[in-house]
């Protein structure tokens, strides 16, 4: 029997889950042994799983699993090094180039396991099945807002955190806005038709923002792309990838410029094809904003788990997407999980 054990996210602020209560209930349904570990942070409570069926495991034991077991998460591993010999489902971020992704594939191969990378579960026209996309650049585009608030109080930005709901989130950031004595930022969107930049340019548009939206045709010059430094703010919703423009070069932070804040929602700063190369590390909750330059000042928001700001939206959206490719597992012989499978082997045959 193909069995799915839901793991607890170990990583901090990290609140959502893939599988919701109904989810595991159509799974167990479809003969799919679900178990789903015990966690003190998921957005969604563990009742709900146990009224559903699935066996409960107890926080974190998921190394421990049978072998056969196919370990679902969602963000990254603990970094301890130790071999992986489960079939994994989670973000991988191994793929493109990331300096980091190196060390887990090494993992997968010492331990004989398999990753069937998230971001990489495509349909046959090479969609995503699912993505956090939305969410990520609703709240993505939230934190470059309030950086851009905290600027102009002569400030950078502080901590944020998770919000209980979408309403909650737009109050708060309403409230700041309105307490500053200046007219709404200026904000270009680039990848405007994807989820991402849907997501970013509908958060902006809510705030009362002038957006400009901008996809391939507007960027299939090349660059340089002299109108992104004429906005307040520029929100990157393009996932890095070989061919992909540069969008705001070094030279821009000497450059004559109204851009002050970027929102570097794709967040591939130690990607080689990152479009943003003005800074090199991902930013936290804690410190949101990165300030890279003074005269004018600009501050980036690299954070690589937006969608936890909003953990109940996101997992609902999320997870009803996904569903239909779960309820496969029990063929792993084609489709999704046969291309997912190629990407692991294709990327990890030279380690």
């Amino acid at each position: 029997m193909t069995h799915l054990w839901v793991r607890a996210e170990q990583r901090p602020n990290e609140e959502r889950v893939g599988l919701t209560p109904d989810g595991a209930k159509a799974l167990i349904e479809k003969g799919i042994r679900v178990t789903v570990e015990e966690s003190s942070v998921r957005a969604i409570g563990i009742d709900g799983y146990k009224a559903a069926g699935c066996e409960i495991a107890a926080e974190n034991s998921w190394p421990d699993a049978p072998k056969e077991a196919i370990i679902f998460g969602l963000k990254e591993l603990p970094e301890d090094g130790s071999p992986l010999p489960h079939r994994h489902i989670m973000f991988g971020h191994a793929f493109k180039g990331q300096h980091s992704g190196v060390a887990l594939l090494k993992r997968f191969k010492a331990g004989g396991g398999t990753l069937y990378d998230l971001e990489y579960l495509v349909d046959e026209t090479g969609r995503r099945v699912a993505a956090f996309g939305y969410w990520a650049g609703y709240a993505g585009a939230a934190v470059t807002l309030k950086s851009w608030a905290a600027q102009q109080r002569g400030a950078l930005c502080g901590p944020v955190g998770v919000y209980g709901g979408k309403e909650a989130l737009l109050a708060d950031l309403g409230a700041e806005l309105d307490a500053l004595d200046a007219v709404r930022p200026s904000a270009i969107v680039i990848g405007a038709l994807g989820r991402v930049g849907t997501g970013a340019a509908d958060l902006l548009t809510a705030m009362g923002c002038d957006v400009t939206k901008w996809d391939m045709a507007e960027t299939a010059s090349g660059g340089p792309f002299p109108e992104i430094l004429a906005h307040d703010l520029f929100l990157n919703c393009i996932f890095a990838r070989p061919g992909t423009p540069v969008f705001v070069p070094q030279d821009a932070l000497s450059a004559a410029r109204q851009l002050t804040a970027i929102g570097d929602v794709a967040c591939d700063p130690d990607s080689d094809y990152n479009p943003v190369p003005v800074y090199d590390r991902a930013t936290t909750w804690e410190a949101p904003a990165l300030r890279v330059a003074q005269d004018p000042v600009l501050d980036v928001m690299a954070i690589d788990n937006l969608p936890s700001m909003l953990p109940v939206e996101s997992s609902e959206d999320y997870a009803a997407q996904l569903l239909e490719t779960l309820m496969t597992l029990d063929d792993l012989s084609g489709g999704v999980w046969t291309r997912a499978e190629a990407d692991f082997i294709t990327h990890s045959k030279d380690l």
